[in-house]
Parts: structure tokens; sequence; C-alpha cells
């Protein structure tokens, strides 16, 4: 099953594409809530490339690697990835408004469907706040 999650960012596409892409970014915005953070991050922005965010509780109880390969790459316009037997795409469109980013990816069995969106778009809306906040 496909889950989409999206959100506007008010800022330029360059803005937009090196947030999403740079470690140093990534720490800052990559949580769901606020008990969470990404405490290291890691890109190499090109297919066949790796990334990884290590993600964990504020309180050390729990941990886990986000980790996967780039399978395809289009700079300021798509990045698509997959992870596990897993699969995501982020597409990056430019509208009136800002830049519209939309995640779509496989879900899993352990979380609900509304469990699964609730967290990926959480994560985006903190994107957007840290984007539109640095630019």
């Amino acid at each position: 099953m496909k889950i989409t999650v999206e959100t506007t960012v008010a800022a330029p596409i360059e803005n937009v594409w090196r947030a999403y892409t740079t470690p140093e970014d990534i720490k800052k915005w990559n949580a769901a809530s606020d008990d969470w953070h990404t405490t290291a991050a890691t890109v190499d922005l090109r297919v066949g490339g790796a990334f990884s965010s290590r993600m964990e509780a504020k309180d050390g109880s729990m941990g886990f690697d986000f980790a996967g390969v780039y399978t395809n790459i289009v700079k300021h316009k798509l990045i698509e990835y997959s992870f596990g037997d897993r699969v995501a795409q982020v597409e990056f469109s430019e509208s009136p408004t800002g830049v519209k980013v939309r995640v779509t990816f496989d879900g899993e069995s352990t979380h609900s469907v509304e469990e699964q969106r609730g967290g990926w778009q959480a994560i985006l809306d903190n994107f957007t706040r840290h984007v539109e906040a640095n630019r």
C-alpha cells in the first residue's frame, strides 16, 4: 500500500532542495515529535549512493537508523530511494505559493496507515518550518 504526505514550503526551490539533502539540515528537522531527534545523518546524493539518519528518543530509551539507497535523482524535481524492501518517492514542484513537496512511500504492517501518515506528515511539517525559518 502506498501512503502520501505533502506540504508547500514558502521558499525558493534551491533552499528546499538543500535542506532536504544536506546532513546538517536533516538533523535539525527530521523528527516526528519534540521528544525525538536525529543525532547523525549522511547523504551520498547520487544514484546508488547511500543515506542514513540516526533517529533517537531524547531520553535515550530507543533509537533506530533510517537508511537506504538512492535509485533516481532529478535535481530540484525528484528523489527516489529504497529502504529495506520498501521504496519512496519525493517530488518537488514549484507553484505560485512555494515548493510543493510530496512524499509517497510503501507502508508497513507494524503500524496503522493513520499512524504512518501522521508520523511522516509531522516530519514534513517540521521540514517546512525549518526551511521557512531559515530562508
